[in-house]
């Protein structure tokens, strides 16, 4: 099947690059850091040792496939076909998919199908978009976050299942179901999580009422975890890549990197251009600058602009959060580049339990959301 670039990936057009950078440019553009992050991933590790099958991981591997579309640089997707290759067989794929972080490594199957041909990436592409069709959802139709979280929605997943689905359709002739479910899922998701008083979304929701942090009327959460904003913001520009202009959805979904951007202006760090673990606790003991999230909003904000969603004034939110972000990557004494303050995994808590958790060098979460920052900055002239 060909498609052309525009038509086929997900977040990934074809004309991406940066909003120019006065005064850190050429710092951000002497060394092609996406060339540098990748390099140092693949001698750490073989597609053997890298890990087994996790959403890190397709995160990551997507990033390195935009860096292969620039480059066209054939080591760089043979190296994650190995990885692939490793659990994707001529059956397809083996995976119950019980939970939404379980798929984001398929968004690479369409596109891989779309490289290579070979239809074992369609059978496995074809099996996750069945269990579409029998996998639990709230009362209105919100995918839960896993089976056994029962009734749960969480900022994470709709980046984790959404966009392969808008994905699948477009490139898999399926528009119908893919186009309305991964478009209504951000909306049900959105329903529930968002507050609009500071233009940021809550963790998590519990339909049921029943998690200790969900005791509210909204039933949500309690904080403002800055990178399941971050997920969320990709997901909408990823699915508004794939959506045809007349989707009945479309304007509600520009709607959402809106109000989204608009928080991220308000709470971004002044002084480094970055953005808090906690958004809105910046001034918070303990709260610290994560570089994932802020990978991701820079992203976002980008993209929103060279689509036409945002005005050309978010620009200085964009570029600040680029320059902030190249802060924190550096090359080593051995010559391999570093990532430095990411997240690690993360699950529901209070305030104390997320300032605590662990900032990570080279965790994948930022890796992937780095290279997909870069990607768009590096093409993306506008």
């Amino acid at each position: 099947m060909s498609l052309s670039r525009r038509s086929v990936l997900a977040g990934t057009a074809a004309a991406l690059g940066t909003l120019a950078l006065p005064g850190v440019a050429a710092a951000g553009t002497a060394r092609d850091w996406s060339r540098a992050v990748i390099d140092s991933t693949m001698k750490r590790y073989t597609p053997a040792s890298i890990g087994g099958w996790s959403y890190p991981l397709g995160l990551y591997f997507y990033g390195q496939y935009l860096f292969y579309r620039r480059t066209k640089e054939q080591k760089y997707l043979d190296y994650l076909v190995a990885w692939y290759d490793r659990f994707i067989t001529a059956d397809g794929i083996s995976n119950s998919f019980s939970s939404l972080d379980s798929m984001r490594a398929c968004q690479m199957l369409p596109l891989l199908y779309n490289e290579t041909g070979d239809a074992k990436y369609r059978k496995a592409a074809d099996q996750l978009r069945k269990r579409f069709e029998t996998y639990p959802r709230t009362s209105d139709g919100g995918m839960w976050h896993a089976v056994s979280r029962q009734h749960q929605l969480w900022g994470d997943g709709v980046y984790m299942a959404q966009p392969f689905l808008a994905l699948y359709g477009k490139v898999f002739d399926d528009p119908t179901y893919c186009y309305e479910e991964s478009a209504k899922n951000l909306s049900v998701y959105f329903g529930h999580l968002k507050e609009p008083a500071k233009g940021l979304i809550y963790h998590a929701y519990d339909e049921s009422g029943t998690q200790p942090w969900a005791t509210g009327p909204g039933k949500h959460s309690s904080f403002h975890w800055a990178r399941a904003i971050g997920w969320f913001g990709m997901a909408a520009i990823d699915i508004l890549e794939v959506l045809p202009a007349d989707h009945p959805r479309r304007p509600e979904l520009i709607g959402i990197v809106k109000f989204l951007a608009e928080g991220y202006r308000r709470f971004q760090d002044p002084r480094t251009g970055r953005w808090y673990q906690v958004v809105d606790h910046g001034g918070d003991a303990g709260n610290w600058l994560e570089t994932s999230a802020s990978s991701m909003y820079a992203f976002t904000v980008s993209r929103a602009i060279e689509r036409g969603y945002l005005p050309a004034s978010y620009a200085p939110v964009a570029q600040r959060g680029y320059a902030g972000v190249l802060q924190k990557v550096s090359i080593g004494s051995d010559g391999l580049a570093n990532l430095a303050d990411i997240c690690e995994g993360t699950n529901v808590g209070d305030l104390n339990f997320y300032f605590a958790r662990k900032r990570l060098t080279n965790d994948f979460h930022g890796l992937g959301a780095f290279l997909i920052m870069n990607e768009q900055f590096t093409r993306y002239r506008g």
